[in-house]
């Protein structure tokens, strides 16, 4: 039990570890607060899923740094964004928004969905059991012919 308890109290005190490092955090906790916001919802270039605030890679200490360094220079944050995203392309952006040029990416879900769905169906309906078949004179006899050849002479 108390080796429960230590497990408990252990993984309780160990909570999530991010990446930003003492020296770059800024000293106004309101701005602080709105780059920590932003920067979770970065992708890191070179983990590619983590955020740039879990990440200890190079490029997101980099880009933790640009993000305050716009804050601080007066930015608003969709402006550290659209800055981000015309520098890095929108693959940075953990949530990619809907446009016309990521269309597909957004609706290829739904359409594998639908296709799956409209296959289903369509084969369900190829399964689907007929009427019993009546047979005709010559198929009757033929039938006829081997199940009395088949059968035990009495």
């Amino acid at each position: 039990m108390r080796f429960v308890l230590a497990l408990l109290a252990l993984l309780t005190a160990v909570g999530p570890a991010f990446a930003v490092q003492p020296d770059e955090v800024l000293k106004d906790p309101a701005l602080e607060k709105r780059a920590r916001d932003i920067s979770s919802g970065l992708r890191c270039l070179v983990c590619q899923n983590q955020s740039i605030d879990d990440s200890d890679a190079q490029l997101a200490r980099d880009l933790r740094l640009l993000v305050r360094e716009r804050l601080v220079a007066g930015d608003d944050d969709r402006q550290v964004q659209d800055f981000l995203v015309q520098r890095y392309g929108e693959f940075v952006l953990l949530k990619p928004t809907f446009s016309a040029h990521n269309m597909l990416l957004w609706l290829t879900p739904v359409l594998v969905l639908v296709l799956g769905a409209a296959g289903a169906c369509v084969a369900a309906l190829r399964r689907r059991p007929q009427g019993a078949q009546t047979l005709n004179e010559e198929e009757r006899k033929a039938l006829e012919a081997l199940l009395s050849r088949d059968r035990p002479a009495s």
